[in-house]
């Protein structure tokens, strides 16, 4: 771990200094300037630029919160569970494939009909417009990096994995309120270094409204994952252990107590890893990913990577790569090989053992999965 002090709060990274791209550690250090920023900003091993903040970032705030630090996937994360089959008994991998995509819609896709929600209450009046289209997308899988694997363990025992967030309903609550803050930084006269920071005081109502929709998104993200598994489950006819389900968010704002003291915390790319926490970080399209379990680092405010996170921008990743060299990266698994996920391609992300190794002190790896089948949107 290294510290950046220059303006502001200090930056502990656990990513190398001069392996942050510019215009993602004047992000860190815009964040680092915010009057409410408790104590220091952490920066995860996989830390790359994102909107107003980083993505790999660890935010505590006492008094105010900046919805560009959650993102616009609000609850976006992961599940993973051993299903107690080999991987022989699933069938052919193709048909494995087929049969998830029948019953998980995939990229601005929905079901059918209206999905049931269990205990989620109606979301507020501000969300309402999108409600409809979110009873039909509980249970669907999404687009860009949100992918379902089948992984094998390493002794042929196979895994599911999943990742996915709150769909169209989390987007537009997060654009809602970042319109929102922007305009209250306009009333307010406060200029800040990046306008995508805007932020909301904790004892207004503006505060109010935006917790009560992101706990509602953090929620819909949480059973949305839940749901693509109990489809898939019941497509295979598998029973598991519900006990063995891992179902964490990476991208949420939690209340936590941090250095003595009662703080928001906002993690954008980065999961919790207290003392025993199980966790999951995944790497790229077909490559290897880990059930970690924490061990309750305070400077990091109990916390890790979400990934691998990526070396080109989705853009980039287009204009460096080919088909080809997709076909060639995922050989040996099922899945899409073509134009349309070349941005997904695993040669876009910085290498994962590279990750896992700078991020020793945070997590212990579990399990480590590698990847035989992969769906995308």
């Amino acid at each position: 771990m290294q510290i950046l002090k220059k303006g502001g709060k200090p930056i502990y990274t656990w990513a190398k200094i001069d392996q942050i791209e510019p215009k993602a550690l004047e992000q860190l250090r815009n964040v680092a300037k915010l009057p409410f920023i408790f104590h220091h900003v952490a920066a995860m091993p996989d830390v790359h630029l994102g909107v107003g903040a980083t993505i790999g970032s660890v935010i505590a705030s006492r008094d105010a919160i900046s919805p560009a630090a959650v993102g616009v996937d609000i609850g976006c994360g992961m599940l993973a569970v051993p299903l107690g089959k080999r991987l022989e008994q699933l069938g052919s991998l193709k048909r494995v494939r087929e049969k998830i995509e029948e019953v998980i819609p995939v990229g601005f896709e929905g079901h059918k009909t209206a999905q049931k929600m269990t205990g989620l209450r109606p979301p507020s009046a501000r969300i309402q417009s999108v409600w409809q289209k979110a009873t039909y997308q509980m249970g669907t899988l999404g687009g860009g990096n949100h992918f379902i694997e089948i992984c094998d363990d390493g002794l042929g025992q196979a895994w599911l994995m999943l990742h996915s967030g709150s769909r169209n309903v989390g987007k537009a609550t997060a654009e809602i309120h970042i319109r929102k803050a922007k305009t209250l930084m306009k009333i307010w006269k406060i200029e800040l270094d990046d306008p995508d920071l805007a932020y909301f005081v904790q004892k207004s109502e503006a505060f109010h409204d935006y917790m009560e929709d992101l706990g509602w998104c953090q929620e819909y993200a949480y059973q949305n994952r839940q749901r693509m598994l109990d489809l898939i489950l019941k497509r295979f006819d598998i029973q598991i252990d519900k006990k063995s389900v891992i179902n964490c968010h990476h991208n949420y704002v939690a209340t936590e107590n941090h250095y003595g003291e009662t703080v928001f915390v906002t993690r954008k790319g980065a999961i919790r890893a207290r003392q025993n926490d199980l966790g999951i970080i995944p790497s790229s399209m077909g490559q290897k990913s880990y059930i970690v379990r924490g061990k309750g680092n305070p400077e990091s405010f109990c916390s890790c990577s979400h990934g691998a996170g990526r070396q080109y921008s989705r853009t980039a990743a287009r204009r460096h790569f080919t088909v080809s060299d997709l076909i060639k990266q995922t050989e040996g698994v099922e899945c899409r090989k073509d134009r349309g996920v070349l941005d997904e391609i695993p040669g876009a992300y910085k290498p994962i053992d590279e990750v896992m190794d700078h991020q020793k002190e945070l997590v212990e790896i579990v399990q480590e999965l590698k990847s035989v089948l992969c769906v995308k949107g």
